[in-house]
């Protein structure tokens, strides 16, 4: 087992830029270590999971599906974006359906806390593009979201800030480093956890200016939810399809499945301009749980499955609790 230690000062060497990595990097680094955060893409990360991302901070939301440990560390990690990128938007989100989804609705406000039934008249006060659309929501008044692409950079910003250092194009692995290493690395570390698998979520990005939204708006939907994500310069990001396969691109039924849903929420997004198509692959373990696994000198952090955004600020947190004080959350750490 890794042994821990309370110097401030002992070198991390992190793998893997993503979220995941650069949550871990932050919190080393602003703990007083000097970290190197290893990238073997480029400063774009446009290959990475990253770069696909909804970008939800959801916890109360995925409770209708996730286990109670998701819920945990994601309140957690609303705290922490919070401290950490006081500019995050916390407006909320709304959960919206048509009635013939109506049973399904009434299933998910039952699964779910932290939210409060808007009649048609406050769903129009709030959300005003929404007018008329739905006969009642449910408002998640302490949600969030970010826009990944965006908010990725500045976490890279505030981790040289803070005194860490970021090397892009290096393609190293843990046995070449020294002191702690922490592999971040998503898929890239099926060599060392074979048990990984790839789950691939498709988004559409979309823009108009004929719809106006400050917040995250979820569509009930027999197969999958419908996300339609505000982005900045009036683009609505639409997602987010949760498929296991490992090809990538967008397929043309879920396409159709993304833009129809779409366009009953708003037929103004029916004269949306595409703008583009994409997915990205989600590292998964077989629980869909995310996982701190201790090996000799090396950590890993992985299987953030669809909730990368939402916990990887919780999982940096328990990390660093274990290398400082030997603290052990039971339910994310195993030696392996």
């Amino acid at each position: 087992m890794l042994q821990t230690t309370k110097r401030p000062d002992s070198p991390v060497s992190i793998i893997g830029a993503g979220i995941a990595g650069a949550w871990q990097a932050l919190l080393f680094a602003q703990a007083g270590h000097p970290v190197t955060l290893h990238e073997r893409g480029d400063a774009t990360m446009a290959d990475s999971t990253s770069h696909w991302a909804g970008g939800m901070l959801a916890p109360y939301c995925e409770a209708e599906v996730a286990e109670p440990i998701i819920s945990r560390l994601g309140q957690r990690s609303l705290d922490i974006w919070r401290r950490e990128l006081p500019d995050t938007p916390f407006n909320g989100s709304l959960v919206v359906a048509h009635p013939r989804e109506r049973n399904d609705f009434e299933r998910f406000a039952r699964m779910t806390e932290d939210h409060r039934r808007l009649d048609a008249a406050a769903l129009a006060e709030l959300e005003p593009s929404l007018e008329g659309r739905f006969r009642d929501a449910l408002f998640f008044p302490n949600e969030g979201h970010v826009e990944p692409r965006r908010v990725l950079p500045k976490l890279h910003e505030r981790i040289i800030a803070a005194g860490g250092t970021i090397k892009f194009g290096s393609d190293v692995s843990a046995k070449e480093l020294d002191g702690i290493v922490i592999d971040c690395r998503g898929l890239g570390a099926r060599d060392e956890q074979k048990e990984l698998r790839g789950v691939k979520g498709e988004m559409i990005l979309i823009e108009t200016n004929e719809v106006q939204l400050a917040r995250p708006v979820r569509l009930i939907h027999p197969r999958w939810p419908l996300y339609v994500i505000p982005r900045e310069d009036n683009l609505f990001m639409l997602g987010a399809t949760s498929i296991e396969a490992e090809d990538t691109g967008v397929s043309v039924r879920s396409a159709l499945e993304l833009l129809g849903a779409a366009y009953t929420v708003h037929p103004a997004f029916g004269e949306a301009r595409i703008v583009e198509f994409g997915s990205g692959l989600r590292p998964a373990f077989p629980d869909n749980l995310p996982r701190i696994g201790i090996r000799g000198g090396q950590i890993s952090v992985n299987g953030l499955y669809r909730h990368g955004f939402l916990i990887a600020p919780a999982l940096a947190e328990l990390t660093l609790q274990y290398v400082q004080r030997g603290q052990i959350d039971n339910e994310v750490m195993q030696c392996l």
